[in-house]
């Protein structure tokens, strides 16, 4: 049972709700709901003594201005019917921003030292791979064809790997279209 569903239907109706906002952080919040439900499926009683587990999600407005959730940690959550698990690789927090020639990602890697961190880059993603007795994290960032990977540069200070990847330029058309040979 739900104590705020009167409110939220009396909000839905407000009349000087012109543009939509209300709609679209009540998406939001059930969206967590559904995330934190999700997370605490977790049987606890497969926890090994000694070892955590972590589980968050980050919210930010995306280029096209529509929030993106996303998740992070070594927790697995469950399907609906599957179980949960731990795993010893931990996704990090990343932050990808596309500008108009380039794109940065920056990932939160701590208590790794840069000789520990490796770094691939294919026009299609970047993968992020570190594997240490103390810390294993894995992030995988899709580019969609759209980069140069020989144009990469990466820099890692105090725990946070900073990573710029040129975007490929256009082909430029031909204003009044290609001219074709017929045969």
């Amino acid at each position: 049972m739900d104590p705020f569903r009167k409110d939220r239907n009396r909000r839905r109706k407000d009349p000087f709700d012109i543009f939509g906002f209300d709609d679209e952080f009540e998406r939001m919040f059930r969206e967590m709901e559904r995330m934190m439900e999700r997370a605490f499926r977790m049987p606890y009683d497969k926890l090994e003594p000694g070892k955590s587990f972590v589980r968050g999600f980050s919210i930010r407005v995306g280029p096209d201005g529509k929030p993106r959730i996303e998740e992070f940690g070594n927790h697995q959550v469950p399907s609906d019917k599957g179980e949960a698990s731990i795993s010893d690789e931990r996704e990090p927090l990343t932050d990808v921003m596309e500008g108009p020639n380039d794109i940065s990602v920056t990932v939160e890697l701590p208590g790794v030292e840069k000789e520990d961190i490796d770094l691939r880059v294919t026009e299609e993603e970047l993968e992020i791979t570190v594997n240490t007795a103390e810390r294993k994290y894995h992030k995988t960032v899709d580019f969609s064809g759209d980069v140069k990977p020989k144009t990469t540069k990466a820099t890692y200070k105090n725990g946070i790997l900073d990573v710029v990847v040129q975007r490929k330029k256009p082909e430029k058309k031909d204003e009044d279209g290609y001219h074709v040979d017929i045969d």
